[in-house]
């Protein structure tokens, strides 16, 4: 890379470093640390939802399949983000937020040991905890590729260095310096983005018109929306996994909706990160789909991206585009050790440490901020050994979107009406018996077929749950009143909806009064 390109990417690691330092003044205690003190604007939410939701794996692993199979990767892996989000709009994203107002939550898992019992919450939390410690390692992975092809930096000299960084700005700023990052992150990477697809359409010849002949030239089967694997039944199958793992199985996103100040300002964020859902993965994707016609020779599809970005574009804009695709990794990572560190705090260190319970706001700041370092420190160790856990895709889809399903059915199930006979039982043993599935297909099995992977933990968790609930209900009082208060008023939602005393802020582990 050229001097310009090494100063754009360093001035973006200072941009991060000073937004973190910023934030460090808006972090007064836990609440703050976690949910933003329930003062997010929407927006920022919004674009904090959505940058969260991706990472350099786009650019990578997502890249690679649009290279290989071309349109395919935007059908099955980013509109049911869109779709699954904006169900969320009006579904899970209200009573996320009721749920900081009503009970002072600061962490998603905080209302299971109200709702089910401490078993389940704890199953929920240990689990869910070191599936994102595999998750995030697979971004430090991703962001280490591009940095490999773009400066020759080995793998672990790049893991440590954005993790490092990344450490930095989330402990000190906490939830605000993830969300302030992220809107900076959005800036960014927009601009490099269309810079790139500026250039790649010069490349096409034809100006915009070529656009419409670029199908033509396309390998076979790359305008196919479904292709190769990923067939009808991977997808529906993938619409349920993010349907429930963008509205609050991935932690760190229930939280943006927690930070806002109302439900409705929660809705809103939903709908708007729905709506990029739809729009940016479709301009972050075109270079690579192109590629096939303007790069056909590539020997390793994961490099494509970077590879183009070195070709095409002139100095200054390559690290500019270096430093976008660093900030998708940045934002999850970030906002993942936020949420974790929200679980480890609020959930797992009370249940085992009683006194816990009772320490002064400075040390439960200070403990939440060492979670977040130790956090981030093994998921960097862990994506040294990357290759060891099948690679950047084969975590993604292999791991995470299998066993999202058994970790986060009984905590979003658990939020509505329909399922409040659904209890103790219906939530562990969906939880234990999904696992299961996942590890006799996989690894009793050894099934190669993502669709089975991957539809066979989530589809026995979601039966499992419902048929324990509706054979054995556990009715009880407490759950009931959760349920209640979660869910909108006959009225509808309103800016400022009085405090919910049915069920008293003490009863949740971890909140206070």
């Amino acid at each position: 890379m050229a001097w310009l390109d090494w100063a754009a990417l360093g001035g973006y690691f200072l941009v991060m470093l000073l937004i973190g330092l910023w934030s460090h003044r808006r972090v007064g205690d836990v609440s703050d640390y976690f949910t933003g003190g329930g003062r997010m604007p929407w927006w920022l939410s919004g674009i904090s939802h959505h940058m969260s939701g991706y990472s350099a794996a786009v650019f990578v692993a997502y890249a690679a399949i649009a290279y290989s199979y071309g349109i395919t990767v935007y059908v099955w892996a980013f509109l049911p983000l869109a779709l699954g989000t904006g169900v969320g709009a009006w579904l899970f994203a209200p009573r996320w937020n009721r749920l900081r107002q009503r009970y002072a939550v600061a962490s998603p898992l905080e209302y299971l040991a109200r709702r089910y019992n401490v078993p389940t919450q704890q199953a929920l939390a240990w689990s869910g905890a070191l599936l994102k410690v595999f998750d995030v390692a697979a971004k430090w992975a991703s962001v280490a590729v591009l940095l490999n092809v773009f400066t020759g930096m080995p793998m672990t000299t790049g893991i440590l260095i954005t993790g490092v960084v990344t450490l930095l700005y989330c402990t000190v700023g906490g939830l605000w310096a993830d969300a302030l990052t992220d809107f900076g992150q959005f800036v960014i990477q927009g601009i490099a983005a269309l810079a790139m697809v500026w250039v790649v359409v010069d490349r096409l010849g034809d100006g915009i018109s070529g656009l419409g002949t670029l199908w033509h030239k396309l390998p076979e089967g790359h305008g196919d929306p479904l292709v190769g694997p990923y067939t009808a039944t991977f997808l529906g199958a993938y619409v349920v996994v993010k349907l429930f793992e963008y509205n609050g199985g991935m932690w760190n996103l229930a939280q943006r909706y927690m930070a806002t100040g109302t439900p409705q300002a929660a809705r809103r964020s939903a709908g708007l990160s729905a709506v990029l859902y739809v729009v940016w993965p479709a301009v972050l994707l075109f270079p690579p789909v192109a590629a096939a016609v303007l790069l056909p020779d590539i020997a390793d599809p994961q490099k494509v991206y970077a590879l183009m970005a070195e070709s095409y574009l002139p100095a200054g804009l390559v690290g500019l585009t270096l430093a976008g695709m660093f900030s998708h990794t940045m934002a999850m990572a970030s906002s993942d050790a936020n949420a974790v560190s929200a679980v480890v705090t609020r959930d797992i260190i009370p249940a085992v440490v009683r006194r816990a319970k009772e320490l002064p706001p400075a040390t439960g700041l200070l403990i939440a901020r060492v979670c977040t370092v130790v956090f981030i420190t093994v998921s960097m160790l862990v994506a040294i050994e990357a290759d060891h856990f099948g690679g950047v895709l084969g975590i993604i889809v292999g791991l995470v979107a299998a066993v999202m399903g058994p970790i986060s059915i009984p905590m979003l199930l658990g939020l509505l009406p329909l399922f409040r006979k659904c209890g103790p039982r219906a939530a562990l043993s969906s939880w234990a018996l999904g696992l299961l599935g996942y590890v006799l297909v996989k690894f009793v099995l050894e099934s190669t077929d993502q669709t089975v992977v991957i539809v066979t933990p989530l589809v026995t968790s979601l039966v499992v749950y419902v048929v324990v609930g509706l054979l054995g209900p556990e009715l009880d009082a407490t759950a009931d009143a959760i349920v209640a208060a979660v869910s909108p008023a006959p009225d509808g939602d309103s800016d400022a909806e009085p405090a919910v005393t049915s069920v008293p802020q003490a009863a949740v582990p971890g909140t206070s009064d």
